[in-house]
């Protein structure tokens, strides 16, 4: 493979050497936010309704367990600085929650 075959998301684990290291890693992380753009069916949420992951491992709270379950299949790759598949804006992740006609989500790093 060439170098331009790689993903670089600028992430160098060789320098943590210890907890204090980590932690400053970890902080960079950053939070994720998910909003919603988009309300085709009943739903207990509303469009414009904006929660946060404080990281990866933790979850917002009154968010609907479905949606959780697909937001769960992205998380990391947003917190690593993936590309999305949206042409739009490859920093945002448009996720669609579990229903056929329910809502969509925007997910991103922030």
């Amino acid at each position: 493979m060439e170098k331009e075959d790689f993903l670089d998301l600028n992430v160098d684990l060789s320098k943590i050497k210890n907890y204090n290291d980590y932690s400053s890693l970890w902080q960079r992380l950053g939070k994720i936010e998910i909003k919603m753009v988009e309300k085709h069916e009943e739903c207990k949420h509303n469009v414009g309704d904006t929660f946060f992951y404080e990281n990866p491992y933790k979850r917002p709270k009154d968010v609907c367990e479905a949606l959780l379950h697909v937001l769960d299949l992205y998380v990391w790759r947003v917190a690593l600085g993936f590309p999305s598949w949206n042409s739009e804006n490859r920093k945002v992740f448009k996720l669609h929650c579990p229903d056929p006609k329910g809502t969509v989500w925007e997910m991103r790093k922030i």
